[in-house]
């Protein structure tokens, strides 16, 4: 696109010119504003104010009475006026209220033109005519390659020497510049401009320079601009520190030498630093970080042999944010108490994340990890004297983390677990060096913020720094020591691992306790919180290294009802949401392997894996949920009872699939038995929570019930009643009456009429009437099949129906209506009086649908007589027994009153 590296240099310099103007016309606002608000107020002390219309009126005829002329108001210029010569009251007087500021004058095209705009491009055109005129000489071959190289340092000498001659020319007239368009500044940023492009034509263009000569007079260059700043302004210190650290890129090597690089960058990065502590640039600072870390990337191509000068890098620059940048600490700006600054935090945190690229590009060398170990050492201290840097705890434990995980990932686990051991000189050694080094750092690690996070409770006023101590103080322990036991133990069972998790719950457990008796401070309770989790969660990791990988679902079920129960002797709210988020993981845990322990279930039934896997927890849940109860029905308590809820269901359930599948819960289908088992214990358990929620009110108790109900439903309809129906499809039923229709459809009937007298009176009637009809249904079809049953065998769906079958139908169905009647009639109950209605009417109906059309001889005429006397008989009953007792019943309280 550009023949000449000069045309892009040029698109540069107006590019950067166009951010100055920008820059420049926020700043001219700000002063047009402040010049105003000046004006307002000088005209406001010699205005005196307009009087009332009462005291005008007055002020207006008095000295007409007297014969005195009145005297206008002398108004006095605004530049002669001066603050503090305004003389002080001698009597005091009401104040009057000053009136509004005069509107602000619109700026004229002609000041706008001739005292900012032409300054601007004035600046522009000269560094661009610099430009030019070496591009013109070269065209037209006037000057050779040295003499225009001098001419361009010339130039920019010139430059540099206007900008500071009229820099001081304003300061002896005292006429200060205008910010928006210093012109000081805009001469010297086209002459360092112009300085750049100089060296660089030099050494690129011409190879009049080596490559180290070319560094070290841009850097010159860089390093003048930045120093130039401290008189011209902030844009300058813009364009010095990116042309600092960009003349590295501009000067490249065969052979680039990253010691005098990372020297020349710490040099930079302390000067942009000072520049940015004396002028409180916070944005140079931040500039200045993000540059150096980028300048850490390098090191991601450079490999393990050249760790030293990457180290030196950021060891360097982190001790110059320390000492120029945080505040409060060292010569760093003045810092708020209590607050997190997070430039001072951010700025700690990007050196030790370049750090941390180190060790992971260097594959954990020692010298990585001794300065990263450094760094991180460092974050503590100087948070410790400083809270501005409090986030820096933060990212040091996260950085922690990652490179120890990483660690442990990256190991060849398998090599550690041979039984013979590791193969020599293949994989990873648990007594080598590297092992060696992360075991000794770890336990520096965990013992440093361990230590210093409970020490730092108490010493802030402001509750973020404890819980941010407090936090790092929990969480770095417990993950190296899941790091340390993933790459050694290879998360198989380690007892010495156990003993180090319970240890560390011990420590956790006093450092609760110690907190506990402390009077309150800011932040007191969550720290209190944290060590409590701490404690329960390193006992979690004991139970996981000691036992097999079962038992850590168990463990950690175990452990959260140990946490409900812990909330009621220590009331620390935040208890109560780690017995849930326990319970969470729990769920968690289980839908990732709903075996649990995988193939090794185990094959007897009921007796397995199923049922410690999944009954332990559901008592434990259960008993979590008791435990919370007790203080309060919450976000937690519901948490709690969910789970317990949810393990009941799915350990019936799925100790009913491995029964019946012959130990495999995966098995693709269901057949009949299973579905029949499904549903009867989907209802019971869905009348012991309609009994448990009466008791207790629980939302989650009342929507499990409704939940359990309705698969209970879906599954009769969809599975007894259409897919595993033995009249539709080949199943062998079974004996002639202990059999699976028993199973499938009288012990649903029975659960599901006892369901609804369960909830009558507690549910909506519409409620109530479909589970009572859904009883019905599924014991007229019991009745059915047992006849289908005795007729054609364990096989229903085979054979003709014969007459006599139709006949047996008709007869067993009015059977169950008399049955029904009867049992209304005596338990004076209406719903089996209707339920026998219903049965009797679909007796009719097929009498007249079926019957008389497949019927012949004299099972058609027995039907008929049968179903005739029956209905006579139902009709006397109705007369003579109910309706006679209940008219009796409603005379028998007015009998007393006619005596």
């Amino acid at each position: 696109m550009f023949d000449n590296p000069l045309d892009f240099a040029a698109l540069v310099i107006a590019i950067v010119a166009f951010i100055f103007a920008r820059k420049a016309i926020n700043q001219a606002a700000a002063l047009r504003t402040r010049l105003d608000a000046i004006e307002a107020r000088a005209i406001t002390r010699s205005v005196p104010p307009l009087p009332r219309p009462m005291q005008a009126a007055e002020q207006a005829t008095t000295p007409a009475a007297a014969g005195v002329a009145p005297t206008p108001p002398v108004i006095p210029d605004v530049e002669s006026i001066a603050p503090a010569a305004e003389p002080a009251p001698e009597i005091a007087s009401t104040p009057a209220a000053a009136p509004p500021p005069l509107p602000r004058p619109d700026r004229g095209f002609e000041e706008t033109v001739g005292t900012r705009w032409v300054v601007w491009i004035g600046g522009l055109t000269l560094a661009l005519g610099g430009f030019f005129m070496v591009r013109y000489s070269i065209d037209a071959g006037l000057l050779g390659p040295g003499v225009r190289t001098i001419l361009g340092g010339l130039f920019a000498l010139a430059l540099l020497a206007a900008g500071e001659w009229t820099r001081r020319k304003e300061s002896i007239s005292a006429i200060e510049a205008l910010p928006v368009a210093n012109i000081p500044a805009i001469l010297t940023a086209a002459g360092t401009a112009v300085a750049f492009a100089t060296v660089y034509a030099a050494y690129a263009l011409y190879g009049f320079l080596v490559p180290a000569t070319a560094f070290i007079l841009l850097g010159l260059v860089a390093l003048g601009t930045l120093a130039a700043a401290l008189l011209h302004g902030p844009a300058l210190a813009g364009l010095g520190v990116v042309g600092a650290f960009v003349t590295p890129v501009l000067v490249s090597s065969d052979k680039p030498d990253y010691w005098a690089l990372y020297v020349y960058l710490a040099i930079v990065t302390a000067a942009a630093f000072g520049l940015a502590r004396v002028r409180l640039w916070r944005w140079l600072a931040v500039t200045t970080i993000a540059f150096a870390f980028l300048w850490t990337l390098p090191c991601l191509q450079c490999g393990p042999s050249m760790v030293a000068p990457h180290a030196f890098h950021v060891l360097a620059g982190f001790v110059l944010a320390a000492v120029l940048v945080v505040c409060g600490f060292l010569f760093g700006p003045p810092a708020d108490q209590g607050q997190i600054e997070p430039i001072s935090s951010g700025s700690l945190a990007a050196y030790l994340a370049g750090a941390t690229l180190i060790v992971l590009n260097s594959f954990h060398a020692d010298a990585a990890m001794i300065v990263f170990g450094l760094l991180a050492a460092g974050s503590l201290a100087v948070a410790w004297r400083s809270d501005a840097a409090t986030g820096a705890v933060g990212a040091a434990a996260a950085l922690v983390f990652v490179v120890f995980a990483e660690w442990a990932i990256r190991a060849n686990p398998d090599m550690l677990v041979l039984p013979g051991g590791p193969l020599p000189g293949i994989g990873p050694d648990a007594t080598d060096g590297s092992v060696s080094l992360h075991l000794i750092s770890a336990a520096i690690f965990a013992f440093g913020f361990g230590v210093a996070g409970f020490l730092a409770q108490g010493r802030s006023a402001r509750s973020v720094i404890p819980v941010v101590w407090s936090a790092a103080s929990v969480f770095v322990p417990l993950a190296l020591l899941v790091a340390l036991y993933a790459r050694i133990a290879h998360l198989d069972r380690s007892i010495p691992f156990a003993i180090l998790a319970v240890m560390l719950a011990a420590a956790y457990a006093a450092a609760t306790e110690m907190l506990t008796k402390r009077d309150e401070r800011p932040g007191h309770q969550a720290a209190i919180a944290l060590y409590a989790t701490g404690t329960l969660a390193a006992l979690a990791l004991a139970l996981t290294f000691a036992l097999e990988k079962g038992w850590l679902t168990i463990a950690l079920a175990l452990m959260s009802a140990a946490t409900a129960w812990i909330s009621l002797q220590r009331p620390i709210p935040f208890l109560r949401s780690l017995a849930a988020i326990l319970a969470g993981i729990v769920v968690l845990r289980i839908a990732d392997d709903p075996r649990i322990v995988g193939d090794a279930v185990g094959t007897t039934p009921i007796f397995n894996w199923l049922l410690w896997g999944y009954g332990i927890p559901a008592a434990s849940f259960w008993a979590g949920s008791i435990f919370l109860r007790r203080n309060g029905d919450d976000a937690p308590l519901r948490t709690v009872e969910s789970a317990a809820i949810l393990f009941t269901v799915l350990l019936a359930f799925m100790e009913i699939r491995h029964a019946v599948n012959d130990g495999d819960p995966y098995f693709t289908s269901a057949g009949l038995t299973e579905v029949a088992l499904q549903v009867c214990v989907a209802l019971a358990m869905a009348i012991g929570l309609e009994r448990l929620r009466l008791r207790t009110g629980s939302v989650v108790h009342n929507a499990g019930a409704i939940l359990l109900t309705a698969f209970a439903g879906l599954a009769t309809v969809g599975g007894l009643l259409v897919l595993e129906q033995p009249w539709l499809w080949n199943i062998n039923v079974g004996g002639s009456f202990i059999n699976l229709l028993l199973l499938g459809y009288a012990l649903p009937a029975l659960l599901a009429l006892l369901l609804s007298y369960a909830v009558a009176g507690h549910r909506p009637a519409a409620y109530v009437n479909t589970l009572a009809a859904g009883a019905l249904i599924l014991a007229l079809a019991y009745v059915t099949f047992e006849i289908r049953r005795l007729y054609h065998g364990p096989h229903m769906d085979v054979g003709p129906t014969t007459g006599i079958e139709q006949y047996t139908y008709s007869i067993a169905w009015l059977a169950f209506g008399v049955v029904l009647l009867g049992i209304g009639i005596l338990a004076n109950s209406q719903r089996a009086r209707l339920a026998s209605a219903a049965v009797i009417a679909l007796t009719i109906l097929k009498a007249f649908l079926i019957d008389m059309s497949t019927l012949t001889g004299v099972y058609r005429a027995l039907s008929f007589m049968c179903l005739g006397l029956v209905l006579v008989a139902i009709g006397w009953l109705y007369q003579r027994i109910l309706f006679r007792r209940q008219a009796a019943a409603s005379a028998a309280p007015a009998a007393p009153a006619g005596g």
